[in-house]
């Protein structure tokens, strides 16, 4: 695969439109909005934290162990990094979603782009030898596609950056114009956490965001919601 196409890959994957279910969450800030307990003044500062705290050691790095592993046949460390993420995840909700978001990327990724390394992955999926996390799903798809490592685990991070905004406005707490001022400013910090990713080793995965996960577990006894998460 051409750099253009792997470009085109990756921007499809990152992409609102397609249809793995990400763009349904809030990645826990309707609990923050529901507690009160943020506004358009901290928002970008929360969003920093979750990318260097959260996403960027457990996801982010599942992403890019995994996708290393994938390229080089290695299927039973991409089935010890599935597992692994799953346990990290310590809300239900969260868990939930994880899982759910990655098996549905990967039955359109099936039919879209296709190969051999998505296919034994979802023979493992099938098979129930993983959960099939939404971030260890992405790595496999990036690096069957042709994907470089670095660019799925910055294309990832981004859309996560792109969802939690997304989440922000439909909770009223920015605008249009000022979500593309949050998502320009995160990409310095999209950039630190991506490098960190790609170097940790499967004993580093796992976050710790302790205040998320309460807000987390809070929206999830919550008498309506608009997010999944």
């Amino acid at each position: 695969m051409s750099g253009l196409d792997a470009l085109l890959v990756s921007l499809q994957l990152s992409d609102s439109a397609f249809p793995s279910g990400f763009y349904t969450l809030s990645h826990g800030l309707e609990g923050y909005a529901q507690a009160k307990a943020i506004d358009a003044e901290s928002l970008p500062r929360l969003l920093a934290d979750l990318l260097r705290h959260s996403v960027g050691p457990s996801d982010a790095t599942a992403l890019a162990l995994a996708h290393r592993a994938a390229l080089g046949g290695d299927w039973e460390t991409v089935i010890a990094v599935d597992r692994r993420l799953q346990a990290a995840k310590l809300n239900r909700e969260v868990s939930v979603a994880a899982t759910r978001t990655g098996q549905q990327m990967l039955d359109v990724a099936q039919e879209t782009f296709g190969g051999p390394m998505i296919a034994h992955y979802w023979n493992l999926v099938t098979a129930k030898r993983v959960p099939c996390c939404q971030a260890v799903a992405a790595g496999i798809v990036y690096a069957g596609t042709g994907v470089s490592a670095e660019r799925a685990v910055a294309s990832d991070l981004f859309a996560f950056s792109a969802s939690f905004v997304g989440a922000a406005m439909r909770l009223r707490l920015t605008d249009h114009r000022i979500a593309q001022v949050l998502l320009r400013q995160a990409a310095d910090v999209i950039t630190e956490v991506t490098a960190e990713a790609l170097v940790r080793e499967l004993a580093d995965l796992g976050g710790c965001v302790p205040i998320a996960d309460v807000m987390s577990g809070m929206h999830e006894r919550a008498e309506a919601r608009l997010f999944a998460t």
